[in-house]
């Protein structure tokens, strides 16, 4: 369907374009942010936009290598979610025990989109439509919860 080049090309093109879409909006907080890499300050923990052929998602990753640490702070969010579902206006996917394709075990809270073809120009408003309010507002959400995990650094 594409090749190695064309999916790389694509990809990165969809994100410069996200990225640059998203340059002009300010954090919660009112101060320019890395949108597409964004930084919780809290290491092992991480907003990640995903998309590819099939699907597209956002979400709450927690990588933690350590199961035990990594279930107190699923529990923290868990703690928030109130919080996270009047923030984002929507609920979201709980899954406490995932494992990425490179078979390291996560936790995470996300929206998915599906279908969507992030290699499909056609389908980039509708995938920057999905992005954009769910970072803006994990953004929101992250500026009052960071503190519940101020015990938990």
């Amino acid at each position: 369907m594409y090749s190695k080049t064309e999916v790389t090309q694509l990809r990165q093109a969809f994100w410069t374009t996200f990225g640059q879409y998203m340059q002009p909006v300010p954090s919660a907080e009112g101060v320019p942010t890395n949108w597409i890499n964004y930084k919780t300050g809290l290491k092992h923990v991480y907003f990640r936009m995903q998309a590819d052929n099939r699907h597209a998602t956002i979400g709450i990753e927690l990588t933690h290598p350590d199961a035990g640490i990594r279930e107190l702070f699923f529990e923290q969010f868990q703690q928030l979610r109130n919080m996270l579902n009047e923030t984002t206006d929507e609920a979201w996917v709980w899954e406490a025990d995932g494992v990425d394709a490179n078979g390291q075990p996560y936790s995470r809270i996300y929206q998915e989109l599906r279908p969507i073809n992030l290699f499909n120009r056609e389908d980039w408003p509708q995938l920057i439509s999905f992005f954009k309010p769910r970072i803006m507002a994990l953004d929101e959400f992250w500026s009052s919860a960071q503190y519940a995990f101020d015990e938990l650094r």
